[in-house]
Order: structure tokens, then C-alpha cells, then sequence
């Protein structure tokens, strides 16, 4: 299946500058699949380590640790040469070892033709908590869970994305919207999870796609009592278990009321903040202004907390495949719950997307998403199906007066007086249609 962070990847691989490399995601979202697949196709040969299953390494790592003796070390272990930039070596669950995430410094400096990739489960967790690090001396990319493109390119339609891609702001034909809204429904019950996919893709029976998200969920949760302080693993569940709650109400700002009755924020921190460097949660925060840079008018108290996945929230909340199934009515189902979280896992996965924050406005209205690239801001109003009202990106427009803003329904691609609406199954393309709009505007 393929993965559009390889493109990413060999960059990274070709850059004359190029430092060690942590793969970000939360567990089961493919990184292993995706550095090896990497090796496999672009390098002579692999090794790959997994520090989790090997505990004999972490006396190795006690010592010296500079390149050269790391590389005798690995290469007698495992009986074979390590040659620079020709072996990938892959340090898969490298935060069991501190001292391995260490080396990566020594690498930087002094051996920086050895190409390295790790990734790490809870990488973010032991990040956090105090790991030393070696800051500057690493490159990041993010795996996120397969989005709606790469769900399509799984299914062999890489003909639909190419129509969409190159229909620049032309209304798109009724039977393509029918068509990729069909792959929307499936996408909302299947979402982006590697095991879910491939399982859809095998057996095409929603009932085995659920098995597999199951087990998924179930993971997630050992994972609490595994690898979390024992003093947070209740606060852990509580969180975790109260998102779909949260996120059905129509304000879908996080209280902590709804965690349990007489929450406070202090009793909970540690726990989101496990939450989130585990990457299994997604926070969206509140701003008060619309200005550059959004991160300086963000409000820290008030936050929204969505899932790593559309998938996984639909299974979680227990909503079965046939009500997504059975018409377009399924968006507004779940008071568009869904519909915002395919939104968010969209924008997160952009490239030209900074941050993603949400804004409201004295409690009267509420704009679902904002975000910038390095020159404007875009608000982004969700909506489920193909009703159009929106008082509150009103609100925001007549106050902010933005140069774009962005409407997201199921209604077709079209422009009105600077509104854009992008049909959620085209959000994919959402880059070009923002490019494609403003080079109009300003040659008019």
C-alpha cells in the first residue's frame, strides 16, 4: 500500500545535510512497515533493530558510544557489513534505550554518511518525560494514520484523484461526487488505520474492519497500564473513554465535568499531555484573534481533543457501519462529530498547514477550524451535508473580513464573494484550490 510520506522520506535521503531521522506516529500507524518498505526500495541493503526485543543492547550502549564502535558492534551482532549510504539502518521502539537516542548526536557530527531512521511508539512520551536528547541533531517526520488520498490510492483509484487534481475549479461531474462520496462513507467506518485497511481490502466485511479496530483500541489501552505512571492510568481511561461524549455535544469544547463529576484541569494535565505525546489524541485550541502568529492568541484554557482516527471514533462511539451506510444523512448523524475529525486528520496531514486552532466569539458564534501558511489565515467551517448555513463563519468574515474563507460540505467545488466550498472528498486537493483561487483574485 502505498504511503505519501515516502516522498519525504527520500528527500531525506538525498539532502547534503542530512541528520539522523525519528518517524513520529502513534503505535500501529505503519512506521515499521514504512522504513522498511524505504530500505527495501532505495537502499542495497537493511538493518533493522527493534529495541524493545533486544534488552541484551542496552548494556552495549552503556559505554562508548561513538559511531565507529556502534557500527563494529551492530554490524558482528548481526553478521553482516554496514556500508555508508548504502544500508539503511532502522532503531524501531529507540526510546527503550536512552543512550541509543543519545548516539544520534555523535552520528550528526562525526558519521553523517550513515543513514539512520528511528521511530518509536511512545517516542513522544519519553521525549517529554526528560529523555536526554540530542536537540538539533535530529530530522522529524510525522506518520499519521492513511488519509482519504492515500485510502483511495489503496483502492486503485489514483484516476479519481487525478481528475480532481486536474479539474482545476470546474464543478465536478455527478457521477465522480457520487462516486468518491461512496468511498467517503466507507472511509468514515474504515478510517486510516494500516490493519483496518488491508483488512477491508482482503475481505470488503465491515464486521472483520471492526474486529481489527478492536484490537487496535484494546492495544491502546494496555498501553495505559504498560508503559503509563500507575498514578495516571485511571485519569488515563477517564479521558480516553469520555472523547466521543465529548465530542456529540454541540459545543465541543473539552469539560472536564464530562472526564468525571468534580473534575479539575490540575488533576488531568499529565494525563492529556500522555495522551497527546503518545499521539493518540489530537488538541485543536481556542484563539481570540485571528492574527499572526495564531499561537499568540491562543487561549490555553479552552481546547477541543479529537482521535487519532475517524475509524477508531466510530467504533469507539459504537455507531454501526449501516447508519453510515444508509444515505447521506450519516453526516449529520453523531451531531457531525465524525465529520469534524475526517476535517482535522485532512488539515493535519498538510504540508503548508502551521497549526490548526478553532475560534469563537462571545458564545454566540464558532468557527470549527483556522489555520495559516507563512501568509494568510483560513478559517474553515464544517459542514455535514449539503445545508449551507453558516451564521458563525458569517460572523468571522464580517468582523475579519479574510481574503479566502473555506467551506467544507458535501456540496460541489464552487466560489461565492471569497467563500470557497470544497466538497469533503476533495479536501485532498485543498492546497491547489487555495492556490488556484488567490493567483485568480489577484489578477483581476
Amino acid at each position: 500500500m502505498k504511503r505519501l510520506l515516502m516522498k519525504e522520506l527520500i528527500k531525506w535521503k538525498n539532502k547534503n545535510n542530512r541528520q539522523p531521522l525519528i518517524l513520529k506516529g502513534a503505535r500501529q500507524v505503519g512506521k515499521t512497515w514504512l522504513l522498511n518498505e524505504f530500505g527495501r526500495t532505495e537502499f542495497d541493503d537493511v538493518l533493522y533493530i527493534n529495541f524493545e526485543n533486544a534488552p541484551g543492547l542496552k548494556e552495549s550502549f552503556d559505554g562508548d558510544i561513538s559511531p565507529g564502535r556502534i557500527i563494529d558492534l551492530l554490524g558482528a551482532l548481526h553478521g553482516k557489513q554496514i556500508k555508508p549510504q548504502e544500508t539503511l539502518l532502522i532503531f524501531d521502539e529507540i526510546q527503550e534505550i536512552p543512550r541509543a537516542l543519545t548516539s544520534l548526536k555523535y552520528f550528526a557530527e562525526t558519521a553523517p554518511e550513515y543513514a539512520i531512521c528511528c521511530a518509536g511508539s511512545l517516542l513522544g512520551v519519553a521525549l517529554h518525560s526528560g529523555t536526554s536528547f540530542p536537540v538539533g541533531k535530529v530530522d522529524f517526520l510525522l506518520l499519521q494514520p492513511f488519509n482519504f488520498e492515500e485510502f483511495l490510492l489503496a483502492n486503485d483509484e489514483q484516476p479519481l484523484i487525478e481528475f480532481i487534481r486536474s479539474n482545476g475549479m470546474n464543478e465536478i461531474p455527478k457521477a465522480i461526487t457520487e462516486r468518491l462520496t461512496d468511498y467517503l462513507k466507507q472511509y468514515f467506518i474504515i478510517g486510516g488505520m494500516p490493519s483496518a485497511v488491508s483488512s477491508w481490502l482482503n475481505t470488503r466485511d465491515y464486521s472483520e474492519v471492526e474486529s481489527r479496530q478492536r484490537d487496535i483500541l484494546e492495544t491502546y489501552e494496555n498501553d495505559f497500564s504498560k508503559h503509563a505512571p500507575k498514578s495516571i492510568v485511571p485519569k488515563l481511561r477517564h479521558i480516553w473513554n469520555s472523547v466521543p461524549a465529548q465530542l456529540s455535544k454541540e459545543n465541543k469544547k473539552f469539560i472536564y465535568g464530562l472526564v468525571r463529576e468534580g473534575a479539575r484541569a490540575r488533576e488531568y494535565e499529565e494525563a492529556i499531555l500522555w495522551l497527546l505525546d503518545s499521539g493518540l489524541l489530537r488538541k485543536v485550541g481556542r484563539i481570540t484573534k485571528p492574527s499572526a502568529p495564531l499561537k499568540a492568541y491562543e487561549d490555553l484554557k479552552a481546547f477541543k481533543l479529537y482521535h487519532l482516527d475517524v475509524g477508531l471514533l466510530r467504533c469507539m462511539s459504537e455507531l454501526p457501519p449501516v447508519a453510515i451506510l444508509e444515505g447521506i444523512k450519516i453526516f449529520e448523524e453523531f451531531k457531525g462529530a465524525l465529520t469534524e475529525q475526517f476535517v482535522l486528520t485532512e488539515l493535519a496531514g498538510k504540508n503548508f498547514i502551521r497549526n490548526t486552532y478553532y475560534w469563537t466569539s462571545d458564545a454566540t458564534a464558532e468557527v470549527d477550524f483556522v489555520f495559516s501558511d507563512d501568509n494568510r489565515i483560513y478559517p474553515v467551517e464544517v459542514k455535514a451535508g449539503e445545508n449551507l448555513q453558516a451564521r458563525s463563519l458569517r460572523v468571522y468574515r464580517e468582523r475579519y473580513n479574510p481574503e479566502l474563507s473555506i467551506r467544507t460540505s458535501l456540496a460541489n467545488l464552487r466560489l461565492d464573494d471569497g467563500l470557497l466550498n470544497v466538497p469533503l472528498f476533495a479536501l485532498f486537493n485543498l492546497e491547489n484550490y487555495i492556490s488556484l483561487q488567490l493567483s485568480f483574485c489577484h489578477h483581476i
